[in-house]
């Protein structure tokens, strides 16, 4: 299983900034800058200032109910919301899991930094470990014999929600597979806190199921990378 574990990492270091990853980057920066066309453009800006901004459910919410723009259809709406989402900078910063200035995977050994919206976090025995991606963190996490340390002794572990960057208890999140967004190291498990927020992304971006930590097994964490897993 070691080999076969660290030939997987090997392969996909090689592809981790391929067209897909960069497409998909593309695709929101985009998606961002229309939504602050939408605001500039279809909104009254003190009513859009009274939209909270603490997930994408409850923005969908508050446009609805305070009606803040004018001939808002399906794709306006979602660009404005991923917006309003991308540019509550204080309060994503304020919560955003810290990541130490060059701290790399200790799975595949990237920096961290580069990808804040993928940030994962697990502390153990007073030693804190970074990565960039959940499907690292998992692997971290489960492969003993790859990674071997006191699992007992894990004092905290956390993930980064997709839409508010904000650090969340990745134990009590949510997270959608098989979706056309990737992450760093390719598929991705994506995490939410809300389940209202995992549905929502799921229908946007074709995701084939919403699961919760415990069902994260070896099987489905090797299936991201192509590899079937047999125990």
């Amino acid at each position: 299983m070691k080999t076969t574990l660290l030939l997987v990492l090997l392969l996909a270091s090689l592809f981790a900034e391929d067209s897909n990853l960069k497409i998909s980057e593309n695709r929101y920066n985009k998606l961002i800058k229309k939504g602050e066309r939408v605001s500039n453009i279809l909104c009254d800006k003190e009513k859009l200032s009274k939209v909270t901004t603490k997930s994408f459910e409850e923005v969908s919410k508050e446009i609805d109910k305070l009606n803040p723009c004018t001939k808002l259809n399906k794709r306006d709406k979602k660009a404005l919301i991923y917006f309003l989402l991308s540019n509550d900078k204080n309060s994503s910063q304020e919560e955003a899991i810290s990541v130490p200035k060059d701290s790399k995977c200790p799975v595949c050994g990237m920096i961290i930094n580069k990808y804040p919206k993928w940030v994962a976090f697990i502390e153990e025995s007073g030693k804190k470990h970074y990565f960039d991606g959940v499907k690292d963190m998992m692997k971290f996490y489960i492969f003993d014999a790859d990674f071997p340390y006191d699992r007992s002794k894990i004092e905290e572990i956390k993930v980064t929600d997709f839409y508010t960057l904000k650090g969340i208890d990745a134990k009590e999140a949510f997270y959608v597979i098989g979706s056309n967004v990737y992450g760093p190291m390719g598929e991705e498990l994506v995490p939410f806190a809300t389940k209202e927020e995992a549905q929502n992304f799921m229908k946007d971006h074709k995701g084939k199921k919403i699961i919760e930590f415990k069902d994260i097994t070896p099987k489905v964490v090797m299936a991201l990378d192509g590899i079937e897993y047999n125990d």
